[in-house]
């Protein structure tokens, strides 16, 4: 973004400028709103007075209950003078301009109560002092910059009589006085603006911190629903190749078997044609079920982290030693994620770790679910070579877990994953 030069910003606050005539009205209309406070507290007491029954305190109490009764309109006034005069929205706040005025007196301990309390009472008076330190600046500008327009006026025993030299020095002083209250009007004014829209949108809207923890818990929320809505979609697609499309399969190898078996006379070519057709629907069926297995597989659902990891480990050509610790069962994406990362990280240790033997433990730790696959292979395992270790680290941070692995030049390497135990 191009800076703006020291000229134009000088122009900007010229006493004639647009900016500077926006920037007095802004701070000179807040003055009422911001004595408002006080004002109430004030015009409370001639009602109460008389009351002889301990009057300070039905005083202070009628003050008080007044002044937060006014508290919402003087905010809402507030906000739209911003909108009306600068074009700042300030939203409205959580836990106070809901339900109807009274109800800010059930709010008491709300921080958002007290924060357009401070604003009311102590800031915004203090903002309209300003306001009038810049109505007083425009105001003695003036009337000291055009003090020889009226000084030829007064009599010639007055101090600013222009009949001998020593008035006419002094009037021409208070003109120069005036000429520089003038052109330090606009800058007083554009202070007094810019300090009175940070304090309405730090105190009269929705705190920054509040609103980015409830901005974090929602997207957390939001996370969770979409990791859950995949886990299911996952477990529809297994059930459907399950009982849909292996069923199918199941049948034709069933079918060619019974051919290849059965069928006497066939031509040689033909014999042969149903042999690979019965060999590729055996390989295809393998491979369905391996799918299946992949996307969900349904021991994991019924029997729990340590049938299913049972399971895996049985199927690897290695050494395997094994230790599942994980009652109380976490929930059920969290337990899918950690299925997931076991079998892709022994997939790894068979291709690319040329080891002997492996050990895997999952084991819960209070609300934590912590997972360790250890081999003595060569290691040298690196993100960038293509093993699949990125996507095992996008699907364990997918559910807020830790994922590090220690894999020096010729090994042993380690992978250790962190889980929750629910999103």
């Amino acid at each position: 973004m191009a800076s703006i030069s020291p000229a134009r910003r000088a122009f900007a606050h010229a006493p004639w400028s647009p900016a500077a005539w926006r920037d007095t009205t802004f701070v000179a209309s807040g003055v009422p709103l911001q004595f408002a406070g006080w004002a109430v507290l004030g015009v409370v007491w001639p009602f109460w007075a008389p009351v002889n029954v301990t009057p300070v305190m039905l005083v202070l109490a009628g003050s008080c209950v007044v002044a937060l009764l006014v508290l919402r309109p003087l905010t809402r006034w507030q906000r739209e003078r911003c909108w009306a005069m600068l074009g700042l929205r300030i939203p409205p706040m959580p836990g106070f301009d809901e339900g109807r005025a009274w109800e800010v007196l059930r709010r008491l301990r709300s921080p958002e109560v007290w924060r357009v309390l401070r604003y009311h009472l102590v800031v915004g008076p203090l903002l309209a002092l300003g306001g009038l330190a810049t109505i007083a600046a425009w105001a003695g500008g003036v009337i000291l910059a055009f003090s020889h327009a009226y000084a030829w006026t007064l009599p010639a025993a007055s101090a600013l009589s222009v009949t001998d030299k020593a008035g006419t020095i002094r009037v021409s002083l208070l003109t120069v006085a005036g000429v520089l209250l003038l052109i330090a009007a606009p800058w007083i004014a554009a202070g007094v603006r810019s300090l009175d829209a940070r304090a309405a949108v730090a105190m009269l809207g929705p705190d920054r911190a509040a609103e980015l923890e409830r901005r974090v818990e929602d997207l957390a929320e939001k996370r969770a629903s979409v990791v859950d809505a995949a886990d299911l979609e996952r477990r529809r697609i297994e059930r459907d190749l399950h009982d849909g499309a292996q069923q199918r399969l199941v049948s034709l190898a069933l079918n060619l078997g019974l051919a290849r078996e059965t069928l006497t006379g066939v031509p040689d070519e033909a014999m042969r044609v149903i042999v690979e057709a019965h060999e590729e629907a055996k390989e295809a069926l393998t491979e369905l079920r391996d799918l299946i297995r992949g996307l969900h597989p349904a021991v994991l659902e019924d029997r729990g982290l340590d049938a299913a990891l049972s399971g895996i480990t049985a199927r690897v050509p290695l050494e395997v030693r094994l230790r599942v610790e994980v009652e109380p069962r976490a929930s059920s994406t969290v337990e899918a994620v950690a299925y997931f990362v076991v079998s892709e990280a022994l997939t790894n240790v068979v291709k690319h770790a040329r080891a002997k033997a492996v050990e895997v433990t999952a084991l819960r730790r209070g609300d934590r679910l912590l997972l360790t696959v250890a081999d003595d292979g060569v290691g040298g395992a690196d993100f960038s070579t293509g093993s699949g270790l990125p996507g095992l680290a996008r699907r364990v941070r997918s559910v807020d877990g830790t994922f590090r692995i220690i894999s020096p030049a010729g090994g042993p390497t380690t992978v250790t994953v962190e889980l929750p135990c629910a999103l």
